[in-house]
């Protein structure tokens, strides 16, 4: 899941984006509202952080624009302010959620959780794979009864080779998904979470379902391995 963080207090956005990575999400941020229009309308994103004063162009304009251009991302508004009028204009301008600061970081993940819940919701998003269940909106897998407990960027990664099931994943295409594109650490942090997921996945179980393609990357088998 990727999510836009527009915010122009910098400290504030670097503690969201940090604590939504450590998550598994994959998170961009900017502080203008002019740019982040912009980068919302090409990005891709799954929902968007947005607050409400920001430089070039406030969030309630940001939104608005995004809604009369037909784009459906769910927003979650921030703001310092805190009257009744404020968030209805915040919703009436088409956001789906608002939050007063200070808040809770707590409950801003359960609040982007339920929006990203409530867009899936009715999709079928859960990836069956054999006896291997992978649910997204969830968060959740299964070895047939058995949940599997993984990590955040280990579900993300096992999403991310549950939705190319059957084809080869190179460790750049990976790191692009799980991570983002400006990851400049070792590549082969790859390998780190490929091997966790074979001993929470496979080993307990006696399947073998992700095979290391020499020099090409990983495949997910589509029965969820035998």
């Amino acid at each position: 899941m990727r999510l836009l963080i527009v915010e122009d207090e910098k400290r504030l956005a670097r503690s969201l984006a940090r604590g939504l990575t450590a998550e598994g999400f994959v998170v961009e941020t900017v502080h203008d509202g002019a740019e982040g229009l912009q980068l919302a309308l090409g990005g891709g994103f799954d929902l968007i952080i947005l607050d409400i004063m920001l430089p070039g162009m406030n969030g309630y304009r940001v939104c608005a624009e995004l809604r009369a251009r037909g784009d459906e991302t769910p927003i979650l508004m921030l703001t310092a302010k805190d009257g009744e009028y404020d968030e209805a204009e915040g919703l009436d301008t088409g956001a789906d959620d608002y939050l007063t600061k200070p808040f809770s970081y707590v409950v801003l993940v359960a609040r982007v959780r339920a929006l990203l819940r409530r867009r899936t919701r009715g999709a079928a998003p859960t990836i069956v794979l054999g006896d291997l269940t992978v649910d997204p909106a969830a968060r959740r897998v299964h070895r047939g009864d058995v949940e599997v407990e993984l990590t955040a960027k280990e579900f993300s990664v096992l999403e991310h080779l549950a939705s190319n099931a059957g084809l080869v994943v190179s460790k750049s295409q990976i790191l692009e998904a799980v991570w983002d594109l400006a990851y400049e650490g070792d590549p082969n942090i790859v390998e780190v979470y490929v091997s966790a997921l074979r001993r929470k996945l496979d080993v307990p179980f006696g399947r073998k379902s992700i095979t290391t393609v020499r020099g090409a990357g990983y495949r997910l088998a589509r029965d969820g391995g035998s």
